[in-house]
């Protein structure tokens, strides 16, 4: 396999820095599972904290996140609303199915989100025949979208309309620390519409595992209970949890350098005779072009790849590169060369 010298097929594959590493063999440890490990629950405490929520909960993983949420929040036979490129829906394994149970009703709109007037449309009357109206799910920010924002009107929007018909409603909060830096509004701005919310640490922040799920006390109380009977309950996770602490603490401003390297490197695959792009839609730091003509996503990537480039193949035509901590400017340019040299005519 070639030499991979800049990846840029998703901002998952971040590896934790060397303080990261230290901070987290330093961390102290205890019996998460008896609330006695002080580096998860001062993670716990700063999560709430940031989202403004009563009490949060460190999680194996942002699909962990979900699945719980999902399970608190319905019962078998619901329904959950969300738009047709939401990560449960596709990238989950079947989850809302296979663990909640649930139904799910798809809304359209542009670049993965919907707006109020969708989810008025989508709320089911009160008729047994029916499944029922739960929840109403919001990606900030939306990946498949292209890593697009949410605005805050928006927001407001679409959950005073879920809020009003009783349903109840979660932010998938994936990249939201993206969407923070970019726009310049707080966390827990963006979370206050929701009953719960949750951020991943092993994207853009940068550490190896873990995500935290937030709410109110007695919903986590609940998603406690379903972290042991789903095998998420572990032991001395303050080692992990200090990847988590640490990317908070000194990995969220710096995320304004993965916009910058997006827009330098969409601004540069534009001017290309091969692409179709507007580098005006790139908001953070995930970047989605077409291809022009009878252009073959996969074999692009092919090509891409055997000069030292990952990126990765959305369908027949489309690509995505997402930057990240483990890519700077100067490896941004590389990509650009390689971009030429494959998709230059």
């Amino acid at each position: 396999m070639p030499m991979i010298e800049v990846d840029l097929q998703s901002d998952t594959v971040t590896r934790p820095t060397r303080e990261m590493r230290q901070f987290m063999c330093d961390a102290e440890v205890g019996d998460e599972q008896k609330h006695a490990d002080p580096t998860v629950n001062a993670l716990q405490e700063t999560v709430a904290e940031l989202l403004g929520k009563e009490a949060a909960l460190f999680l194996p993983s942002g699909t962990m996140c979900n699945e719980i949420a999902l399970r608190v929040h319905c019962r078998h036979g619901d329904e959950m609303i969300a738009h047709r490129t939401a990560h449960p829906i596709h990238f989950e394994g079947g989850g809302p199915a296979a663990l909640a149970g649930v139904n799910v009703s798809v809304l359209d709109g542009p670049r993965g989100q919907f707006d109020a007037g969708a989810v008025a449309a989508a709320i089911r009357p009160d008729n047994r025949y029916m499944p029922r109206s739960r929840l109403l799910w919001v990606e900030q920010t939306s990946n498949l979208g292209g890593g697009s924002i949410w605005p805050l009107p928006r927001i407001a929007a679409v959950t005073d309309v879920a809020r009003r018909q009783g349903l109840r409603t979660h932010l998938d909060g994936a990249r939201l620390m993206n969407a923070v830096v970019a726009a310049g509004i707080a966390a827990r701005d963006y979370a206050a519409p929701f009953d719960s919310a949750w951020i991943d640490f092993t994207k853009g922040l940068g550490a190896p595992v873990g995500a935290a799920l937030a709410g109110s006390r007695d919903f986590i109380a609940e998603a406690w209970r379903l972290k042991q009977q789903m095998g998420g309950a572990m032991r001395q996770a303050g080692i992990i949890a200090a990847g988590g602490l640490y990317a908070l603490q000194h990995h969220v401003k710096r995320l304004a350098e993965d916009h910058a390297n997006a827009r330098r490197l969409a601004e540069g695959l534009a001017k290309l005779p091969g692409v179709v792009l507007d580098p005006a839609t790139v908001q953070t730091n995930i970047v989605i072009f077409d291809l022009r003509g009878a252009g073959d996503a996969s074999a692009a990537v092919a090509a891409l790849l055997a000069r030292g480039v990952r990126m990765g193949a959305m369908g027949p035509r489309t690509i995505r590169a997402v930057t990240h901590l483990d890519v700077n400017a100067d490896q941004i340019d590389r990509a650009l060369d390689a971009a030429r040299a494959v998709l230059g005519s």
